[in-house]
Parts: structure tokens; sequence; C-alpha cells
């Protein structure tokens, strides 16, 4: 492989989604397009980024696009994180909504959906105690092949087995020949999008949750600054903000702040932000 073809499909990759493929992990371009180039019989990667300059084949540039994207996910994925997002910070949400009793969560880089559903998983849970409010889950991803996964409910024997306890398993999903499909009551709660964290949000100002976890580690700093805008212009006056865990808002924006009851959670900025704080 060709320096000059590397620096192709890097390219492509960050021009359509923001992500960059740092020197650590351009080994991983020849491995993640070999099923590509079987599929169209093209035999080098320098054959492959000749074929896509200049945009003369569009299928085949989102297709290696796709192949180049990193969808490593699993359910309740650092369930630490996760006890305590769902746990005292949305106990604290659930006082400040009380009177509108409505709560919407962005999983924004969702991938195949496991994270939005884990959450779905505990308000299907918690169903008396939520009963009467509008939950409202929303899971996007910039690959159009993650969220078709997604939105089919369909995961593998390895795939459920992967943060979900066995109750959970049989409770909560049909095994089927090849396959175990997530139930209708969760799938119900969630929906799904193609959308690209580089572009303006799906629905500004709106989402009290906002969980982007394990994307900022793949974004140079000025991208990472406009996706912090980006997820400031879709979060609420007061929403709390969840990244990975070896990520963080500090030198990157001023649109969120450490959350001081949360520690790794991030809140909104501004006075409306200190009076949801105040309201725990």
């Amino acid at each position: 492989m060709s320096d000059s073809a590397t620096r192709i499909l890097a390219g492509l990759l960050e021009a359509r989604t923001g992500q960059q493929l740092g020197l650590s992990r351009r080994w991983r371009i020849e491995t993640a397009l070999q099923p590509l180039m079987r599929e169209r019989s093209i035999a080098s990667l320098d054959q492959l980024a000749g074929s896509l300059v200049g945009g003369r084949e569009p299928a085949l540039a989102e297709k290696a696009v796709e192949a180049l994207l990193n969808n490593e996910t699993f359910f309740y994925r650092d369930r630490p994180a996760f006890d305590l997002l769902l746990g005292p910070v949305l106990s604290r949400l659930e006082r400040a909504r009380a009177g509108e009793k409505r709560i919407a969560i962005w999983c924004a880089g969702c991938s195949t959906g496991q994270e939005a559903y884990s959450i779905a998983m505990r308000i299907a849970e918690q169903k008396a105690r939520w009963a009467g409010w509008t939950i409202d889950i929303l899971g996007s991803d910039v690959s159009r092949a993650a969220i078709e996964r997604a939105s089919s409910g369909h995961y593998s024997q390895f795939e459920v087995q992967r943060g979900l306890s066995v109750l959970q398993m049989m409770r909560w999903f049909a095994q089927q020949p090849g396959t175990w499909r997530i139930s209708s009551e969760i799938q119900r709660l969630v929906r799904f999008r193609v959308h690209s964290l580089i572009e303006p949000p799906p629905e500004p100002g709106r989402f009290d949750l906002i969980l982007c976890r394990n994307v900022m580690l793949y974004f140079a700093e000025p991208t990472r600054r406009l996706v912090f805008s980006r997820l400031a212009e879709a979060a609420a006056e007061d929403a709390v903000l969840m990244l990975g865990a070896g990520e963080t808002v500090i030198g990157q924006t001023e649109a969120f702040a450490p959350d001081p009851e949360a520690r790794g959670l991030y809140v909104r900025t501004g006075k409306s932000a200190a009076r949801f704080a105040a309201a725990s």
C-alpha cells in the first residue's frame, strides 16, 4: 500500500465523518477493506484509492467509509458509568422534569444500538416509576449499515452475552435461528437515524441527556470543538453529557463543565445548569 493510497483513504474517511485515522490506526485500513476489495475484485488498495479519486464511484466510496468505521460497542458498556447516569443523575433529572413528565435522551454515535437499548431496558424495568412519562430515546450514527442493524433489533449470541445477564437475555430477547431478536416493547422505546456529528444536531435544544462515548477520540482538535458545539446546540439548558472514559470537555469546550455531583459526567454550562444542580 502506497503512502498516497493511505492518504486518499484516510482523507475520505475524515471528509465524510470527521474521524481521523492516525498513524497508530492506519494498520487496520487493509484489514478493514479486504472484504470490499474481494467483493469488487479489486487487486490492491492503490487500485481502490484510484477508483475513489474524483468521486467517480460514490457507492464504492460509501462502502469504503462504512468499512473503515469502528463500530465497537456492547450492552451496558462501562456499567459503573451507566449505573451513575441511570441512577442518581436520572433521579435528579426526574425531579427537575416532574412538571412536564418528559425526558429526551440522545445516544450520539450509537453504532449498532446496544447503548440505546441498554437505556430502554432500564426504563422498561422501572415501568411503574415512569408511568405517565414520555421517555424519548434517539440513537444516531454516521454509519448507515450500523443504523440498519440497530433498527432491526437482531444480535448474535456473542453480542447478547456482552454486558447482559441471563435474566435480561431471557426477558428482553427472543432466540431465533442464528440470532437473538430484541422485544418489541424495548424496540418501541427507541428510534434511530443516520446522522454525522459534524452536521447540525437533529433536534436543537431538546435533549436532557446526551451520550457521546468513545467518539471524540477519533477527531482532530478543531473537529472536537465543532462536535462539542453541535452537542451544545442539541442540549437543553440543563442537560447532562456522558463521554467515554478517556474523553473530557476540559480544554475542549466552554459549553459543558464537569458535573460536581457525578464524576465523569458533564453539565451544560449557564445559570440554568446551576439551578439544575441545586435542585438535587
